[in-house]
């Protein structure tokens, strides 16, 4: 949980620069006269109306830092990524690697590698596709079915990716008509979110993040089988990973939604996950946010050792009692 002091006039623009970089989301509080105390009060005082500090009415968890009751969850989108050699290699050393039980690991090799990676990759890790069609094959050239993706063992289906929104020009609905489809065929969805970075600017970030998740809301049957993703998109491939706490600021938020417009019990239950530019080197801190349920990893989940170090980051959720 956030602290800020009142205590010192000059700490005001300080706090309010460190504020900027933290959310993104409301720009209207962050404007601030440091000239006399009242300003800084008055400041303060729009701290506490605007900032919503995670956990802020949470006591201690004790065991676990996690707001949802689900098992962590990693997956691996390698994209379009790969070789029969260098995914042999990769499959080689995650068989190898020593994982950590209470952690559900997914993997999304490109299509045609599917088949190779589901003989040769330990059954401790599932298989996942990285798109899927709108409904049944047929004359649908290029696209690959669910019935297909079954066909091949795929467990999961990685929609919503930003990848597919911006450049390939998928929207909400069509998005959400394709989760529906894949739900219902007995397909888990890793379901894609997040803003862009002229979004973030702008203030829009929580905006945007809804109407996503509306779309899906809309549209599937039912959220036992989806697992959120959240990846500003500003932070995918960038090397420009968000903050833990502006990574959890988006999290809380999306379970909020989750909670208010379609239950309770589902805001619990579903697992929201982080992604953009994860590696080893951070996913620990991240992990210890009580809203990141797990990760969904790009470039990093093509290489062995450092993916087997992320998974392993469901150890920086274990608090002392």
């Amino acid at each position: 949980m956030a602290v800020v002091s009142t205590s010192l006039v000059g700490g005001a623009a300080a706090v309010a620069s460190q504020l900027t970089q933290f959310s993104g989301l409301r720009r209207s509080f962050l404007k601030l006269d440091t000239s006399n105390s009242n300003s800084t009060q008055a400041f303060f005082q729009n701290v506490n109306s605007h900032l919503h500090l995670a956990s802020s009415n949470k006591g201690c968890r004790g065991v676990v830092t996690m707001a949802g009751s689900g098992k962590f969850f990693v997956g691996g989108n390698w994209k379009c990524n790969g070789t029969k050699d260098s995914i042999s290699k990769l499959v080689s050393e995650l068989n190898s690697a020593t994982l950590e039980s209470d952690v559900d690991v997914v993997v999304a090799p490109p299509f045609v590698y599917i088949d190779q990676v589901k003989n040769s990759l330990s059954d401790r890790i599932e298989i996942s596709a990285q798109n899927c069609w709108i409904g049944k094959g047929g004359a649908f050239t290029g696209e690959i079915s669910v019935e297909q993706l079954k066909d091949l063992g795929c467990k999961w289906v990685v929609l919503g990716h930003s990848e597919r929104r911006h450049i390939i020009g998928e929207d909400d609905q069509f998005i959400g008509k394709k989760a529906a489809y894949a739900l219902g065929q007995g397909v888990g969805v890793i379901a894609c979110i997040g803003e862009l970075l002229e979004e973030r600017e702008a203030g829009k970030t929580f905006d945007v993040c809804f109407q996503q998740m509306k779309a899906y809301a809309d549209a599937v049957p039912s959220w036992d089988n989806i697992v959120v993703a959240y990846e500003p998109v500003w932070a995918i491939g960038t090397g420009k990973v968000a903050t833990p706490a502006q990574a959890q600021e988006v999290h809380v938020a999306i379970r909020d939604w989750l909670s208010k417009n379609v239950s309770a019990e589902v805001a619990s239950k579903t697992r929201i996950i982080y992604g953009g530019s994860v590696n080893g080197g951070n996913c620990a801190e991240l992990a210890k946010q009580e809203d990141i349920d797990g990760f969904l990893v790009g470039g990093a989940s093509l290489k062995g050792p450092e993916f087997a170090t992320i998974i392993n980051s469901v150890t920086s959720k274990k608090v002392a009692a």
